[in-house]
């Protein structure tokens, strides 16, 4: 199908007074300097957010599977330093963080004795002297 320059005149006008002036300007007309300034810099943003977003996501293989990249570089130690058991309790995290032991040895070694348990050669003597009678 061959359309005249005639024809696409008349489709041109007709497009234009239904919708108006603006569904027939070239775009090229409405875009300055301002703009594709500021479309730049956007495509730039979008560009890094994309590329951290990528590393963020990169899988790496360990032991015959494909895990995160970000969960291997984690250094989180869950093994307890007083009763030396790994934790898989998501409420140790808070004990772990403030007081250096797990819920169970938070309870029994540091509840009520927060200084001494603050000091670290009580808090050695203590653990040794536990360790020592056998007591678990």
């Amino acid at each position: 199908m061959k359309i005249n320059l005639k024809d696409l005149a008349k489709y041109e006008q007709a497009i234009a007074q239904k919708y108006g002036e603006v569904s027939v300007a070239n775009p090229r007309s409405f875009w300055d300097e301002e703009k594709e300034k500021k479309h730049l810099k956007e495509l730039k943003e979008i560009s890094i957010r994309n590329i951290k977003r990528a590393l963020a996501s990169e899988k790496v293989e360990k032991d015959g599977y494909l895990v995160s990249k970000k969960l291997i570089n984690r250094e989180s130690e869950r093994t307890c330093p007083a009763c030396f058991e790994y934790s898989f309790d998501i409420k140790d995290d808070v004990y772990m963080n403030k007081y250096d032991c797990c819920s169970r040895c938070y309870l029994q070694f540091v509840e009520d004795r927060e200084e001494r348990w603050s000091n670290l050669s009580e808090r050695v003597d203590l653990l040794a002297s536990y360790h020592k009678l056998g007591e678990k």
